[in-house]
Formats: C-alpha cells, sequence, structure tokens
C-alpha cells in the first residue's frame, strides 16, 4: 500500500487514494493534522506529535519543533542527552504517521509519496527521501508541495482549467506554482519559493508587537531556550485569535505569574510588513518564469495554515487585484494531492486519464571561467546547463573549450542554484574527462539529463577523440536498487538528442535550405533569415519554442512554395 504524506514544518498529515478519492487519515487521536513536535518524556520515552507539542512550553529543552528547516544541513538537536539530526526527528514524525495509517486501513504501508518545498534543494530532497527510509517507507516520489496543492485543487471537478497560481504559505516554508490543466494533464509551468518564511517567522512579528507591552522582568530567570518557547506558545495562540478579532491578548506564564498585553492587527500588520514584502519576490520569478501575466491567470489558489492570517489574505489580494479562491482546504491539500500522486503511481483505474508533469526547481549547471578583463580568467562562475522550470525530464547540452595549451583535462564540477559565483550554489559532484594535447580550445560537450525522481545524469564527451564519461548523480545512503536506476537511465537515454538530430526538425531544415537553393533575391534573404531563426530555436533545446517555431517555419515556407509562377 502507497499513501501520501504532508510532511510539514509545523504540522503533518496523511491520506490515501482508494475507492477513486483522496480521503485523509485521522491519528490515534482522531485528529487528521499531526503535529511535527518529537519530545522525551522525564523517563526518555519518545513523544511524537501532539503529546510532544503540548511540552514545548514547559519542557523546550526536551522538545523539538520546526526541524524541517534544518533538513539537509549539519544542524542537530539536543533533546534531554540526546542528539538528533532533523532527519532522524522528521523520521520519527513519518513512523508516527504510517503507524496511524495500518491502523486506520487494516494493512501493512510499505511506500510512501511525501511532499516537500518546492525550493528544497538537492541536499535537503535527500535528507527528506532519508527521513522515509529511516521510517520504514519506500519513498515512491518526492512531491512539490504547491504541485500536490494543485493536483488537488485540479481534480476537484476535472475540468479544464486556464493558468492558476498556487500560493502555498505554510510554517515554515513559502512556495509559488503556475499551473495549467488540460485534457487531463497537470502541467507545472513554474515554481518560485523561500524557504525560511512560514508561520514560524509571523510567529516571531507577533513576539515584536506585544514585547513592548510586558514587563521588563516578565521572564526573568528564564534561559533563552524556555525563554523562546514560551514567547513562541503565546504568539501562536495570539497569531490564531487574530484570525477572528482586531485585537488578541499575548500572555505567557512563569514563576506563576501570568503577564499580558494586547496585540491589535495594526500592530502585528506593521510587525510582519517586512515578512509581507518577501512574498512578492516568489510570485513575480515564477510568473516571470512562466511569461504568463497576473491577469492572465484564472485563480489564485490559498493553501497552507498561514494563508488563514488575514493580513496575508489581503496582501495577495492587493497583489492580485482580485480575491484569492478558497476551494481546497489549506491545511488538507497538499496530503490529498499526494495521496492522489500514490494513486498514479498505483496506476489506479480511476486515474489512468490523468498525466502531471513538473518542472526542474533550480538551475543546475557547472562551474566556468571567464575573461576578467585584464588578460587573466576569473574562476567559478556558475554557467547553466538546464534553466530552473524546464519541464522535466529533460536533457540539455552545452560546449565548453580548454583555456590553456597543451592542458591534459577538464574537470567539470555539477552545481545547483541561481547564485552567478558558485560558492553561493549547492555542489553535487565533479567528473574530470583527459583532453588531447594541442592548442587552447579544445571542445568538450557535457550533457545533464534530469528526471522527476531527482536523478541527474552527466554525460561529457571529447569530440577530437570520441572519449566519454558518465557520472550519474545518486545520493549513496538512498541510491534506488540497479534495476530500478536501469529503467530510470534507459529512460533518460531516450532524451539524449540535440534537437538538429531529430528526424523532424530535420527534414524541416533540409526543406528550408532547399528552397533557399530555390529562390533568389528577397526572398531568398527571407529563407536565410527563417533558417537562421530556427537554428538558434533548436540550440535553445526548449521542446515548446521549438514546436512552434516549427510551426510557424513550415506555414511561412507553405506560404512561399505555393506562390504561383505559371
Amino acid at each position: 500500500m502507497i499513501i501520501g504524506i504532508d510532511l510539514g514544518t509545523t504540522n503533518s498529515a496523511a491520506a490515501v487514494w482508494r475507492d477513486g478519492e483522496a480521503v485523509l487519515i485521522p491519528n490515534a487521536l482522531g485528529d487528521l493534522l499531526t503535529p511535527s513536535a518529537v519530545g522525551l518524556s522525564d523517563d526518555d520515552t519518545l513523544l511524537v506529535g501532539l503529546a510532544a507539542r503540548e511540552r514545548h512550553a514547559t519542557h523546550p529543552h526536551r522538545t523539538a519543533t520546526a526541524f524541517k528547516r534544518y533538513m539537509g544541513t549539519r544542524s542537530e538537536v539536543t533533546l534531554g542527552t540526546r542528539r538528533f539530526a532533523a532527519e532522524d526527528l522528521s523520521a520519527l514524525v513519518l513512523s508516527s504517521l504510517k503507524a496511524d495509517a495500518e491502523a486506520f486501513l487494516g494493512q501493512a504501508v510499505t511506500g510512501a509519496v511525501i511532499t516537500v518545498p518546492a525550493y528544497f534543494n538537492d541536499r535537503q530532497r535527500k535528507a527528506t527521501r532519508r527521513a522515509g527510509e529511516l521510517a520504514g517507507l519506500t519513498v515512491e516520489r518526492l512531491l512539490n508541495e504547491p504541485t500536490a496543492a494543485a493536483l488537488s485543487y485540479g481534480l476537484a471537478d476535472r475540468g479544464e482549467k486556464e493558468p492558476f497560481l498556487v500560493f502555498d504559505l505554510g510554517g515554515g516554508t513559502f512556495d509559488v506554482s503556475v499551473v495549467e490543466m488540460f485534457s487531463g494533464i497537470v502541467e507545472v509551468r513554474s515554481s518560485a519559493g523561500d524557504n525560511r518564511l512560514g508561520g514560524e517567522d509571523f510567529n516571531g512579528a507577533i513576539v515584536e508587537a506585544a514585547m513592548p507591552g510586558l514587563p521588563a522582568d516578565a521572564l526573568a530567570g528564564a534561559d533563552p531556550e524556555q525563554r523562546r518557547a514560551l514567547l513562541r506558545e503565546a504568539a501562536e495562540r495570539c497569531r490564531r485569535a487574530l484570525t477572528d478579532a482586531d485585537e488578541a491578548v499575548f500572555a505567557v506564564t512563569w514563576n506563576d505569574q501570568r503577564h499580558e498585553t494586547t496585540v491589535t492587527t495594526a500592530a502585528f500588520e506593521a510587525a510582519a510588513k517586512p515578512l509581507l514584502d518577501r512574498l512578492r519576490d516568489p510570485v513575480l520569478r515564477s510568473l516571470r518564469d512562466s511569461d504568463i501575466r497576473v491577469e492572465e491567470l484564472s485563480e489564485v489558489v490559498l493553501v497552507g495554515g498561514a494563508t488563514r492570517m488575514p493580513l496575508v489574505r489581503r496582501t495577495a489580494t492587493r497583489m492580485f487585484g482580485r480575491f484569492p479562491g478558497t476551494a481546497v482546504h489549506p491545511d488538507h491539500a497538499v496530503a490529498l494531492g499526494a495521496a492522489i500522486q500514490a494513486g498514479l503511481k498505483g496506476r489506479d483505474v480511476a486515474l489512468e486519464e490523468i498525466r502531471l508533469t513538473d518542472v526542474c526547481p533550480f538551475t543546475l549547471g557547472v562551474d566556468q571561467s571567464v575573461p576578467d578583463g585584464r588578460g587573466g580568467w576569473r574562476g567559478g562562475i556558475f554557467s547553466p546547463i538546464i534553466e530552473r522550470n524546464t519541464p522535466i525530464p529533460a536533457s540539455r547540452v552545452a560546449t565548453y573549450v580548454t583555456l590553456q595549451d597543451n592542458q591534459k583535462a577538464i574537470e567539470f564540477n555539477i552545481y545547483q542554484g541561481e547564485a552567478r559565483d558558485v560558492s553561493g550554489n549547492v555542489r553535487l559532484g565533479s567528473l574530470t574527462v583527459p583532453v588531447p594535447r594541442g592548442p587552447a580550445g579544445q571542445a568538450v560537450e557535457c550533457r545533464f539529463s534530469y528526471d522527476t525522481s531527482g536523478l541527474l545524469e552527466v554525460d561529457v564527451h571529447v569530440p577530437a577523440t570520441g572519449l566519454s564519461r558518465n557520472l550519474v548523480i545518486v545520493d549513496d545512503v538512498d541510491a534506488p536498487d540497479p534495476r530500478t536506476l536501469a529503467r530510470q537511465r534507459e529512460a533518460l537515454a531516450k532524451l539524449k538528442r540535440h534537437p538538429r538530430e531529430d528526424a523532424a526538425n530535420a527534414a524541416l531544415l533540409a526543406r528550408a535550405t532547399r528552397c533557399f537553393e530555390a529562390f533568389t533575391g528577397d526572398r531568398r534573404e527571407a529563407v536565410g533569415h527563417w533558417i537562421g531563426q530556427y537554428e538558434a530555436v533548436l540550440d535553445s533545446q526548449d521542446p515548446k519554442t521549438i514546436a512552434a517555431a516549427s510551426t510557424n517555419l513550415t506555414e511561412a515556407l507553405d506560404q512561399l512554395e505555393g506562390e504561383r509562377y505559371l
């Protein structure tokens, strides 16, 4: 049995696809949401979920929350005398969800589709996959959270949907995706996000707004960990109360003394303004990358518990010039979408007409050297090969040259990110290939092939010698079994052709070349211009652009050759 899991910063949820619909799975307490909290009781018994979260304010040194923010890092959390990595804590939450699902379904759960923020990088995704494996789950797929929400929204009525935007603000992360649905295909056009923006940060804004109203010695004697836990709990209560009121009480109790103040909506909004301003950039980037203007969006769908805040809804309304849609449950949409993807994985008959296409969330490329303006070279500059928001699976090739005479080899360091200096990106690996001795300028081709599972295959080819080198980038800890890896590589191999080698594209170029030879004067000049434009589009290696350019060139040649001369 495969289930869908929304592994959230604040709360997590599980769902299953059965009897033609996605169904949320209640936990042992009957709740649909399980707090993403882990703690140790006084006798060192592990506590997960609500039992752990309820002790956070009183036992902060023995309770961990918001650890999703540390996925993929070396940070560790100390609970009592024990140390845990973020993926270990996430594995405990996943184990709890797995046990709840097995109790609800009455059968063993072996696999899961686990959601991750769209802007999680390679390290964070691998850490999430490891957490799933530690919980005894085969991670069938890591699914971007806004993509999961789009699946849930898109399948609500299975109708055609013009481009819509998923605005996903959760407890710890913010994601935006532009999505389109047509003929049963859910197509993600672009994704962007901020991994350090969520409800936890708005809790901080509440604290900032409340502190001037509390006595300076309100928490005297509390250590930093206790202070943070008490203020966070008070802020969470206050923030939720402000959802339905113009003011709310912010109260903390320490040493049997209760201290309280009132926080107004206006004060909260003023303190949160820097956070609200940060919502804008990911939205602009997603629209820019999808080449869709805000007025072309059919709807804006709010997802994530933090979108319940009126100030976030007001900000979204101002940003998009319309009221956002509320067609999906903000807390449940991601888990339900993960269950739909689990159903797709299980080849459920009810979903056989549904197809999901996703995009590469980060740019993938290599380091290169560029002229420094003083006759030398500056290294460590990022050279993109697969741009962010390229539909996947995808394969792209770029050509590089040697910089020195008699250079023996070229080393390709592989990175993921958007920064110009590779030091600001995530290094994924490296590959070195020998080159023939000779003058500088020896060409080497580097091809990247990337699929929906996160498998990156790098092929380096030296045309002068025919030598090739190959590197498959997977994590040693969670590498797929050899048979699965072979299947994934076989699927990618079908993409490893330059568009110039495609039979249809080659035939169209040949036809255009024949027309160039057949005509003279202005017509010949026009055909030559068309050929140059078409070759440039082929070099972009973008399937959508190439398809449109092929149609345009065919129509132009049809019109030209259709002129009557007799």
